[in-house]
């Protein structure tokens, strides 16, 4: 794409201490976007989409965009919809958002305009408002004290009337994200410091929020009381780093040193770092986040999570057992259980079908034609593997049920002789309403169909699923640090049974 067609995709602007809301624009600085939503393909329906993934710097004499740049770059596979960074100088915050991938949306003229000291970094997938850029993140919300961007991890269970409360007081939204709720929540707050609102509007958010805070000259890591999405600390030389994961800061060159407290904020200057824990809740850490969501290579509670996953794949060969020749897994979420599977069955593993990566990363809509494709334009299996052979294909989760069918028909045709399907989680029977765009309980397969049924649905010749003793037990932690209402049906926190992602599009 030329320099033209780049110019088109950015979204870029610049907040004088005066501004007054998020989407201000400054005075000669143009505001310009190709289109509101992101386009490409349709996304992996019968998958959990990925939950945000969120990063901030405080290392002066570093370039700070450029190592959010990087540190949000690892952390695509959290979020593809919009990605963006917010730096500050001591003075002014800067901000630069758009829709697409963070190489669509940043090149090195962008990341020269981004100066300071501290920056925070941000890739979305929605799960409270749609995908268009009013939406992206950071954002950056104006109070008493200054100014603050923002960027969130997570999904507010009464943003709605915090919405409506803060509204009736007089302040404006410019977004339909429950993450600009957060932020004028904190600004609108008592406190004579920043720490103090925060600490204040975290007793009136409930949900899960992973929160990077940056003022002009401060940067705050914020993690709920419940710790339901991870974040973590790092050195680097003498600044300091969050992540969503551990492996931003491998591929920074960062030093891991822990994970932010359920309940902690931790703010970080150029003087140093300060932590404080306001409360902590009943532990809900998301049990996907080890199933699929984070990268294998990441450390979450002190557990990397390849060999996890491996665990979990010898865990389910030893419940569902099956007289097969080759063990395949769906890439690539699922190839470290499909590996495990194989080690505690004696069966091989052999990759069956090829991923193609980058389908769906592009503004180019497909005609009907390369459309009906479908899954064929992300997978290809390959007979010569799998001609003729009685095989285990290993997965991660089934949600609706309308994508594993095909996979299923795609081996038929390439020859496999049977197939049996093997899910390394438990039967996904209620929605998640703390970051996880997954769907209304009427759309999820298991909570309408017995195992019996669903395996006819998609056409295996047999069905298992990973049991919840049998996943945690894989993990090797409490099974009360976890949240597992997605198989359970019981929530942390009261939440409404009907939540809708695009609710605040209408308040």
């Amino acid at each position: 794409m030329g320099a033209t067609g780049y110019n088109l995709l950015w979204s870029v602007f610049i907040f004088p201490h005066f501004s007054c809301h998020p989407l201000a624009q400054s005075e000669g600085v143009e505001r310009v976007s190709l289109g509101d939503s992101w386009g490409g393909f349709p996304s992996r329906e019968d998958h959990l989409k990925e939950a945000c993934g969120i990063f901030g710097v405080c290392a002066p004499g570093e370039d700070v965009a450029r190592i959010s740049f990087f540190g949000i770059y690892s952390l695509q596979h959290r979020g593809q919809e919009s990605a963006g960074i917010a730096t500050a100088d001591g003075q002014r915050i800067y901000c630069h958002t758009g829709m697409g991938l963070v190489s669509q949306v940043f090149d090195e003229p962008i990341l020269g305009r981004l100066p300071g000291v501290v920056a925070i970094g941000h890739n979305r997938y929605s799960t409270t408002g749609s995908s268009r850029v009013a939406n992206a993140q950071p954002i950056v919300v104006d109070g008493p004290l200054g100014q603050m961007a923002l960027g969130h991890n997570g999904n507010i269970v009464n943003a709605q009337n915090l919405r409506r409360e803060l509204a009736d007081r007089g302040y404006n939204f410019h977004t339909t994200t429950d993450s600009e709720v957060i932020g004028q929540l904190i600004v609108s707050a008592p406190g004579k410091s920043w720490q103090d609102k925060i600490v204040y509007a975290m007793r009136r958010l409930q949900g899960a929020y992973s929160l990077v805070l940056l003022t002009r000259d401060t940067l705050f890591g914020v993690r709920d009381p419940m710790g339901v999405r991870p974040l973590c600390l790092g050195r680097l030389g003498e600044g300091w780093v969050l992540s969503s994961e551990s492996c931003a800061l491998d591929h920074i060159g960062a030093q891991f040193l822990r994970e932010i407290e359920a309940g902690e904020v931790v703010a970080i200057r150029d003087s140093g770092i300060t932590s404080v824990r306001d409360s902590s809740g009943p532990s809900a850490l998301c049990i996907f986040e080890y199933i699929y969501f984070a990268r294998p290579d990441s450390v979450i509670e002190r557990r990397l999570l390849y060999p996890v996953r491996q665990a979990m794949g010898r865990a389910l060969a030893r419940e569902h057992p099956v007289d097969a020749e080759l063990v395949i897994a769906i890439p690539d979420s699922a190839t470290a259980a499909g590996i495990g599977y194989a080690q505690a069955s004696g069966l091989s593993f052999s990759e069956g079908m090829l991923r193609n990566r980058y389908v769906g990363r592009t503004f180019i809509q497909p005609d009907q034609r390369i459309r009906e494709l479908g899954v064929q334009l992300k997978f290809n299996p390959m007979p010569e593997v799998l001609a003729g052979k009685r095989v285990v294909v290993v997965d991660d989760s089934i949600v609706r049920g309308t994508t594993t069918p095909r996979v299923v028909n795609l081996l038929r045709r390439a020859g496999a002789k049977e197939i049996h399907m093997r899910i390394c989680a438990p039967p996904i029977r209620y929605p998640c309403f703390f970051g996880v765009d997954m769907a209304t309980r009427w759309e999820l397969i298991a909570a309408q169909k017995t195992v019996p049924e669903i395996c006819r649905h998609i056409g295996a010749d047999s069905l298992g699923y990973l049991s919840i003793d049998g996943l945690v037990k894989a993990v090797d932690l409490p099974k009360e640090l976890f949240c597992l209402a997605c198989f359970t049906g019981h929530y942390p926190i009261p939440v409404q049974l009907e939540m809708d992602k695009l609710a605040l599009e209408t308040v």
